[in-house]
């Protein structure tokens, strides 16, 4: 995991610690005796200074009762590498948040994908890669997709350029099943859906991806990415600027009922590329 990305969720996880410590109505000296480290260590892994053993990481979870979240979060941190060093931070809090808005100018969001969708992007930019390998990053893709089936899912809304139906990813039967999917999606009513047509001209973060994930007791992150680099950001200002420049987006695209329009008809134009193949 890049060093950026890293210090960024210890700091979510030291945190978390911290305001589940307080809840608990601990001092930093007392939770220290329980989970037999010194007082000290503690307030230095809230302040993500120093990273705890997994048997710390097991006895805080015992004494705050917090169902195996620490244990949870810092096998993640220390073996998960399914994902990009620069996404992985962003990938894990993604499991806690209550909302997600995201907009892709490219590529359907990750958490949209098909298992076909996602090889063929993943052997776009690596021709040379082993199945294993591909076949990795496909199972991380899905195994992410998980949480928009949940019963506690979170709300998820996406807005996608146009460009992200027109650009074809694999074949048009590839194009075809990943559209289908997202068009169920949106009639199951698990997702809210909007695009961003060519017509709207220039919008605020050209050629990037902006998503935005509020929490039930934390603060709101926003994460851009580009190509080859991610940013995982909580100043609150900096939310504030993304927050406004998702919310220009979103005012310039497509009604959810025009845009499953025009995402079955970019559809329907590939199955009929396919049927001439």
């Amino acid at each position: 995991m890049a060093n950026a990305s890293r210090q960024a969720a210890w700091e979510y996880w030291g945190a978390e610690l911290k305001r589940r410590r307080e809840e608990s109505g601990l001092t930093q000296e007392a939770l220290g005796r329980q989970v037999f480290v010194s007082g000290g260590y503690i307030g230095q892994f809230e302040q993500a200074i120093r990273k705890p053993q997994l048997d710390v990481a097991l006895r805080i979870d015992e004494v705050l009762q917090t169902d195996g979240f620490f244990e949870r979060t810092w096998r993640k941190l220390i073996d998960d590498q399914r994902y990009p060093d620069y996404f992985a931070a962003a990938a894990e809090l993604e499991r806690l948040a209550t909302k997600i808005n995201d907009f892709e100018s490219m590529i359907v969001p990750g958490l949209l994908q098909t298992a076909a969708y996602t090889r063929a992007f993943m052997l776009a930019g690596n021709p040379l890669a082993t199945e294993e390998y591909i076949e990795e990053k496909v199972r991380g893709r899905l195994d992410r997709a998980v949480i928009l089936k949940d019963t506690t899912r979170p709300v998820y809304w996406a807005v996608l350029h146009e460009a992200v139906l027109r650009v074809p990813v694999g074949s048009p039967a590839v194009m075809v099943e990943q559209l289908e999917h997202i068009a169920q999606l949106a009639r199951e009513r698990k997702i809210l859906l909007q695009v961003l047509p060519f017509a709207a001209g220039a919008y605020p973060v050209m050629g990037k991806s902006l998503r935005l994930m509020e929490f039930g007791d934390a603060p709101p992150t926003a994460y851009t990415e580009g190509a080859y680099s991610g940013n995982l950001l909580d100043d609150p200002a900096v939310v504030k600027w993304a927050q406004a420049a998702y919310d220009l987006v979103r005012a310039v695209a497509l009604s959810p009922e025009a845009s499953l329009a025009l995402l079955e008809s970019a559809a329907e134009d590939y199955r009929r590329c396919a049927s001439t193949t």
